[in-house]
């Protein structure tokens, strides 16, 4: 259990800086390739332990601490990688931030450059969550989503007294091919109380079946009494994963999305979208690393405990909640800076520096405020852990 708990603790310390570091990766690049001067990459957070710079003829001068090399001025324009104290992701330190009158900076750069090099630590987050996705794929297979499939029947329900079993795949449901979950579901709510003709296939055989879901039964237990879902084939190559990478990606991003109306039309409780903080990760990780490890440690040919992977649904997850939140059009946030800068693209006015970096500056403490607020409600009442 010990050991559990290390390892959890690393994929936390892991998870959150790796997160980071790869946001702030997209923006370096972006901003290299957009010939925005990057004054200081660095792997951690300062203070800083040792650093690496090219020097005017292209070699490569270390140094340790905080003191940089002497440096003439065309050096100066040289990144500086920088390797600091605390592992926690990474930063940029970008020439001009706030100077639209310093060449080659952030600020003097033209928009539409500044608005990619902000999209960018967003769009590496995505990215990452796509390359988690194929990743994962490639160990449980491909959800195949235009076929259903009864993962669960509940005891006592219409559809075991019809039947049905788990792994039966449906065909047809009153007379309508059926092709997605969503479907079935709309014919379920049109025939309630009414027997449904069902065409189901169990073992390469075709059966006819006639259910009749009841209008009786509570909503979460389903007019059914069944748990749908889609089956998963074993893809024929890592590429086949891509696709459906990027559909599962955008299917989270929708769902994210969409939660704040879920709570406001209460399809979903306040208290099953609290906020996560840094102790209810911190549970998350090692509840997930104890089921996967578990899992991975039954007897050599059983198949009654399938290899879980909680921890790498997690980390997508928590990815994906990253690239999006860091978009909201919020002050200090990427996407509030955005906002600021899509006016420029149209009027080719700018917003004067000065106020802009006044609102963020009010936006930043706003923000770690409220962080505060729901982080310390974190410690004291963390989200419940509860794994399928």
């Amino acid at each position: 259990m010990s050991n559990t708990g290390f390892l959890g603790g690393v994929v936390f310390v892991l998870v959150f800086g790796g997160m980071i570091l790869v946001h702030e990766l997209g923006h370096f690049v972006a901003a290299r390739l957009l010939k925005i001067d990057v004054e200081e990459f660095g792997f951690g957070i300062p203070p800083r332990i040792a650093g690496v710079v090219r020097d005017s003829t292209n070699k490569w001068r270390f140094f340790f601490g905080q003191k940089v090399p002497q440096l003439d001025k065309q050096t100066r324009s040289h990144t500086i990688i920088s390797l600091n104290w605390i592992p926690l992701g990474g930063f940029n330190r970008f020439k001009g931030e706030e100077d639209p009158t310093a060449a080659g900076g952030l600020a003097a750069a033209a928009p539409w450059k500044r608005i990619v090099m902000l999209l960018s630590g967003a769009a590496m987050n995505l990215l990452t969550a796509v390359v988690a996705y194929t990743f994962l794929f490639s160990q449980i297979g491909v959800p195949q989503p235009h076929t259903v499939i009864i993962s669960e029947v509940s005891p006592n329900s219409p559809a075991e007294a019809a039947g049905i079993k788990a792994d039966d795949i449906v065909l047809t449901a009153a007379g309508e091919k059926i092709t997605d979950i969503v479907q079935l579901q709309t014919i379920t709510r049109a025939h309630l109380d009414q027997p449904i003709s069902l065409v189901i296939e169990r073992g390469g055989q075709q059966i006819e079946l006639s259910v009749t879901p009841l209008s009786s039964r509570p909503k979460e237990a389903g007019a059914m009494g069944v748990l749908l879902g889609n089956p998963w084939k074993t893809p024929s190559s890592w590429f086949a994963t891509i696709p459906i990478s990027f559909e599962a990606t955008y299917g989270s991003i929708r769902a994210l999305l969409a939660l704040p109306g879920q709570i406001i039309a209460g399809v979903v409780k306040p208290e099953e979208a609290q906020l996560a903080g840094p102790r209810s990760i911190w549970n998350l990780f090692q509840a997930t690393v104890a089921s996967d490890m578990q899992s991975r440690e039954a007897p050599a040919g059983s198949t009654d405990q399938q290899p879980t992977n909680y921890t790498l649904m997690a980390i997508i997850s928590l990815t994906i909640s990253l690239g999006v939140l860091n978009l909201l059009p919020v002050p200090a946030l990427d996407g509030g800076r955005i906002l600021f800068t899509l006016p420029e693209l149209l009027t080719r006015k700018r917003i004067p520096p000065r106020f802009e970096a006044m609102v963020h500056g009010a936006g930043l403490m706003l923000l770690v405020a409220v962080l505060g607020y729901f982080y310390i409600l974190d410690f004291i009442r963390p989200v419940a852990i509860n794994l399928p």
